[in-house]
């Protein structure tokens, strides 16, 4: 159904697209017609840190940012889903037109900038959902907050969201939030993330459950700077790393004539460069933290080269939009053959 719908969708001005797909799939859902839509993978069990996913394929953040359409999503098979970036208050955005299709690349710019209907309403929402599956909240800071109180802004969120989420990933590597980069820094990072474990820590004594912190990174980053943050999350303690978000890099497709676009670049063009950075920290940090391969992955295969590179678990979006539902099953029965064939061996 993706394949005869995908044409007229890609028609539209993607950010419409994207609103039109995900009401069109919660009133499939809400119908009982979403089973047409993607049939469900077999379970392939698979556990990172301390939580048993009933397969290993997530929904990247950034397409659900509210979690309004949680139980939709659910009936596409995924093994997790990760909602968000939420931010305390909620904020419009960068300005429109900010996401762009290079469908010769099998590509998107998206310069979105957090937008969101702040931390409350997330939460509501997913009170109200029916879903019960492993799910992820990603967090970050309000446009306004400067940098040197970005930590208040994450406690903010962690404090409100702890309780709902069965883990919380920590974004500071959207390159859509002027100055959020920065706080991958050594000496920043390491202050921040030690606030941010301790109220973690703290949550999880108060609640009676701990819920593991995740941070995604930049896939921008030199070797330096790499080598740096894996030493900062050893030391810290973090529960798992994200490899990784969007580039800023667009050489990849110069050729396209809405390269020139500011914002990050996803979907195909970026997997080599999210795959180098995903090995590289896996030889870092050597089994110690587990990681979630994302950027790029638009077939079975591509998964798969996630999990030699180190990976867990992966998630997609940008494939999903290029592929439809199907993806996730794809990724999946790669896995597993992936998995037969290695404990045949």
């Amino acid at each position: 159904m993706y394949d005869f719908l995908r044409p007229l969708l890609f028609k539209l001005d993607p950010e419409v697209a994207h609103g039109l797909t995900l009401y069109g799939l919660s009133v499939a859902e809400r119908s009982g017609f979403a089973h047409w839509l993607a049939k469900r993978p077999a379970d392939l069990p698979t556990t990172a840190f301390g939580i048993m996913f009933p397969n290993p394929v997530g929904l990247a953040a950034g397409l659900d940012k509210n979690a309004d359409h949680l139980d939709a999503l659910a009936t596409l098979g995924f093994g997790f889903i990760e909602v968000g970036t939420v931010t305390p208050r909620p904020q419009l955005g960068n300005d429109k037109p900010r996401m762009f299709r290079l469908a010769g690349h099998e590509a998107i710019i998206n310069r979105l900038g957090f937008n969101n209907g702040g931390v409350e309403a997330l939460v509501s929402n997913v009170q109200k959902a029916a879903y019960r599956g492993v799910l992820g909240i990603n967090i970050g800071k309000n446009k306004d907050t400067p940098n040197e109180r970005a930590v208040d802004d994450y406690l903010i969120c962690l404090r409100r969201v702890h309780e709902h989420a069965s883990y919380i990933t920590v974004n500071i590597s959207s390159p859509n939030t002027q100055g959020l980069r920065d706080l991958q820094e050594e000496a920043t990072l390491r202050r921040f993330i030690t606030t941010l474990r301790e109220a973690q820590e703290q949550l999880g004594s108060q609640q009676g459950k701990r819920k593991p912190m995740l941070l995604k990174i930049a896939p921008d980053l030199a070797e330096a700077e790499l080598d740096a943050i894996a030493e900062v999350l050893l030391d810290t303690g973090i529960d798992g790393v994200i490899c990784s978000n969007t580039t800023i890099d667009h050489a990849s497709v110069a050729d396209d004539p809405q390269s020139a676009e500011m914002g990050g670049l996803s979907g195909k063009p970026l997997f080599d460069r999210a795959t180098a950075v995903l090995a590289g920290m896996s030889k870092r940090v050597q089994g110690r933290i587990p990681l979630v391969g994302v950027g790029g992955i638009i077939d079975g295969s591509n998964a798969a080269e996630k999990v030699e590179a180190g990976a867990a678990l992966v998630q997609i979006y940008s494939g999903l939009i290029y592929r439809g539902p199907q993806l996730v099953n794809e990724c999946v029965d790669e896995m597993r053959r992936q998995r037969e064939d290695s404990h045949a061996g």
